[in-house]
Parts: structure tokens; sequence; C-alpha cells
């Protein structure tokens, strides 16, 4: 999860904060072979996503070409170059899952949060994603909310775990 709240309305000083942040990142594994990847995956904590001008700047300070950096966060599918939600949602649609009903799980998340997979909400509160396998068959259908795992997750169980992220930030608030 990001350490900043809403990337999509990240201030002047907030990524200002940021890219210093990344730096520090950067002057700790810059000399170590092949760190790249650790690099892009701390930078993405602390940004949220990794956007060009992010991937600009990371190929400067490592002294590496912006082809491999852009390549390495294209190939691997956790980096993101959009603005992510505050809470991923990976719905598993391995074998078992998909089978027990993955799909309507997928369909159902797609039309109460309003977006398709891949997208975050308006309110920058999720991102959808689908996942091949997260390793839990034998609760499928599952998915996951960052890193809580959900069992033999149907339609009727959506709205209160989707409520739960909701609450969460009224009581912090």
């Amino acid at each position: 999860m990001s350490n900043i709240q809403n990337p999509q309305v990240m201030t002047s000083a907030d990524r200002e904060v940021a890219f210093d942040k990344v730096a520090n990142v950067i002057d700790l594994y810059k000399d170590k072979e092949g760190s790249l990847i650790q690099v892009l995956h701390l930078a993405q904590m602390i940004y949220g996503y990794l956007p060009l001008e992010l991937q600009e700047f990371i190929a400067e300070k490592m002294d590496i070409s912006l082809a491999e950096v852009s390549g390495v966060v294209s190939f691997y599918s956790f980096f993101s170059t959009i603005p992510r939600g505050e809470h991923t949602i990976r719905v598993c649609m391995g074998t078992a899952c998909y089978v027990r009903g993955g799909k309507k799980v997928v369909e159902s998340l797609q039309e109460r949060l309003g977006i398709d997979l891949g997208e975050t909400t308006e309110d920058g509160k999720f991102t959808l994603e689908i996942a091949r396998c997260i390793g839990a068959c034998g609760l499928a259908p599952a998915m996951m909310v960052d890193d809580t795992v959900y069992k033999q997750v149907n339609v009727n169980k959506i709205d209160r775990i989707l409520q739960a992220y909701y609450r969460k930030e009224e009581e912090t608030k």
C-alpha cells in the first residue's frame, strides 16, 4: 500500500517528499547488482504507482537506461504505471476458483464498484484485478483485499467485505 493516501490527488509537496524517499531507497540499493526490481517495488510502495516521470528519475539516479527500467515495469504484472486504489482487490481465477464461481464474483465486483478489471474506483479506494492463483484452492472461490484472503466468496458476501473497508476509513477519521 502506498504511503501517499490517494496518488490521484497528490500535491507538489507530497510528490517532492515521495521522490526524496525514492532517492533514499536508490542510494541504499544502486550499487547492488540486480537491485532494480527491489527499487521499483519500494518506489511503488512509496509513490503508489510508477509513472513515466518516476521511471525516468529512477533510471537517471541508478545510471541505467529508461528502456531497462520501463522494460522491467512492463514485464512484471505487479508494477502499475497508473494510479492504484488505496486497496487492491484480487479475485482468484485459478481452476478451482473459476469452477466454483470466481467469474460471478468478478462480475459482481465490477457492477458494485462501477469499474472494469485493472481500473480504480473514482474515490481512489479500490483497484480491481484478477490473479491466476492465490494458493487457496480449498477455500474457493477466494479473493484478496491487500494481504487478507477471503474464502468461499459469493455475491452475497461482497457487500459485507467492501463495507468493512469503508468502516475502517470512517473509524480512523
